[in-house]
């Protein structure tokens, strides 16, 4: 065989093993994984009296997620910052495209360096968000606020939330209602209970909703107009929310989760600092007893874990949607309506199953390096061979 048919057999072979481990690293993986993915059925939902009755397209279809984190200026290395920013949006876009959510919800800590980057750093961070992180107008994108994008409580000011919410045009403390179903979001970040300026504002705004949310409920069951004591408040669907946070509410610890997106097993039992980890006792049991929410979605830990506060409601931490923060992340598919909702998880595909990809498609080119230089070192010597027999025979 001619020396350049082999040569090129070689570099034929190389460049599909690289290429194909590329493509398949980079963009195909992220199909199969998700298109196990559904959207749950309502028919056998929790949080309502009975079952809920309504057809399938009448509950809302949320994605909820949770702790994207994108790497700042200071601490993020260029090339981290590049593969996991690359992860989260291959995932994001091929989810999108898949599962077309109605809305997705993202759990706060948006940014990892928020809480102090520079007006121009920041706005690079947001550049670079939104292009991620971009979606049709059939879908609406609603973002909490984190610890990592204002600060915790003893860094946080005006100027960092305000800054926040003009980016995302919302108030980071709201209902959002889609379908007959409300959506109440909280800035836990500044439930802290120490009368510091921020905390008295979201304190107050929430005293509000709940009020307008109770009048809502009273309304509808009196069948009446609206009572003396709700003149002036905003009427809302007359249903309980499901209320989203950025802090899970007071757990002592991990003990109690389980599945594989868990804590490692070694953190599961370490206790739980209060208005660090999770918000503290009373902050927890004012939320329950102003809204009484009938499903909490909560973020954070960067782990998974269902818990049941006062035996009647029940909080879901959403883990790290990045590689960054976990091997296995993953996110919440979410049907809800009015009576009742259903939840189900969406893993992504592991970061060491796309390590172990590149390691084999090394060992391959490897191997083909090597079996090609024998091939040349045995081609060279039987010519040796052959030249040395006609010199002899001369």
């Amino acid at each position: 065989m001619p020396r350049f048919s082999v040569r090129w057999m070689v570099a034929v072979l190389l460049i599909a093993v690289v290429g194909g481990a590329f493509f398949f690293c980079e963009y195909l993986i992220y199909f199969p994984t998700i298109l196990k993915c559904a959207w749950p059925k309502i028919s056998h939902a929790r949080g309502g009296e009975g079952i809920d009755d309504r057809p399938a397209d009448s509950a809302v279809r949320a994605m909820v997620l949770s702790d994207t984190h994108l790497l700042g200026a200071v601490g993020g290395h260029w090339f981290d910052k590049l593969r996991r920013e690359w992860q989260m949006e291959r995932a994001f876009q091929t989810a999108l495209w898949l599962l077309r959510p109605e809305v997705v919800f993202i759990l706060g800590d948006i940014f990892d360096e928020g809480k102090w980057s520079s007006q121009k750093h920041w706005e690079d961070d947001v550049r670079r968000f939104h292009r991620m992180f971009r979606h049709s107008t059939d879908t609406e994108l609603v973002v909490l606020v984190g610890n990592h994008d204002i600060g915790f409580h003893y860094e946080m000011d005006w100027f960092k939330l305000q800054r926040f919410e003009k980016v995302f045009n919302a108030s980071s403390t709201r209902i959002v209602t889609k379908k007959g179903v409300n959506f109440l979001l909280v800035n836990s970040v500044a439930l802290h209970g120490d009368g510091c300026p921020i905390c008295q504002s979201v304190e107050k705004e929430l005293i509000k909703l709940s009020r307008d949310l109770n009048c809502s409920l009273q309304n509808s069951q009196s069948g009446s107009g609206v009572m003396d004591s709700c003149e002036g408040s905003q009427l809302y669907p007359p249903t309980p929310p499901i209320m989203l946070q950025h802090y899970p509410l007071f757990r002592v610890s991990d003990a109690g989760c389980k599945g594989q997106d868990a804590a490692p097993p070694q953190e599961r039992h370490l206790l739980f600092r209060e208005k660090y980890d999770v918000l503290s006792k009373e902050a927890s049991q004012r939320l329950l007893q102003w809204f009484k929410p009938r499903l909490i979605l909560s973020g954070h830990t960067h782990s998974g874990c269902e818990v049941l506060h006062d035996n009647k409601y029940p909080e879901v931490s959403v883990p790290s949607f990045s590689w960054r923060n976990r091997n296995n992340p993953s996110f919440i598919l979410a049907s809800v309506s009015p009576g009742s909702y259903s939840l189900s998880k969406c893993f992504l595909p592991e970061e060491s199953t796309v390590i172990g990809v590149y390691c084999s498609a090394g060992a391959c080119l490897l191997l083909l390096f090597l079996a090609h230089c024998l091939w040349m070192k045995g081609l060279l010597q039987c010519l040796s061979l052959c030249l040395l027999g006609k010199h002899k025979s001369l």
